[in-house]
């Protein structure tokens, strides 16, 4: 979504200019400018706040995630991967020495 460009669709419905929707929201025409013209972006609280001026709504819906379904060649190449992880996972030392070992010093 383009947060300027809707601000702006919403506050050209409302028959707004950018000095009369900064007025309504308790800002500057040049932060309604800097928004509209993707110089600034603005939080999604100020920009509901913005539409709210304007006599718009900010409305999030959900959408159906599409399933993805791995191809042969992508099985086979996560196959692999994993073969490949197990192998060096296997060659990893099972069990560190509990004792710290350190190299002896000379007193002086």
């Amino acid at each position: 979504m383009d947060a300027g460009a809707t601000l702006r669709a919403a506050r050209r419905r409302a028959g707004l200019t950018q000095s009369d929707l900064a007025a309504r929201a308790g800002t500057s025409q040049a932060t309604i400018s800097a928004y509209e013209n993707g110089v600034k972006q603005p939080f999604v609280v100020t920009f509901n706040r913005l539409l709210a001026a304007a006599g718009s709504r900010l409305a999030v819906e959900s959408v159906a995630r599409p399933v993805i379904r791995p191809t042969a060649a992508q099985h086979a190449r996560a196959a692999r991967t994993l073969m490949e992880v197990l192998a060096l996972a296997e060659a990893l030392p099972v069990r560190h020495d509990p004792a710290l070992r350190l190299p002896r010093t000379r007193r002086p």
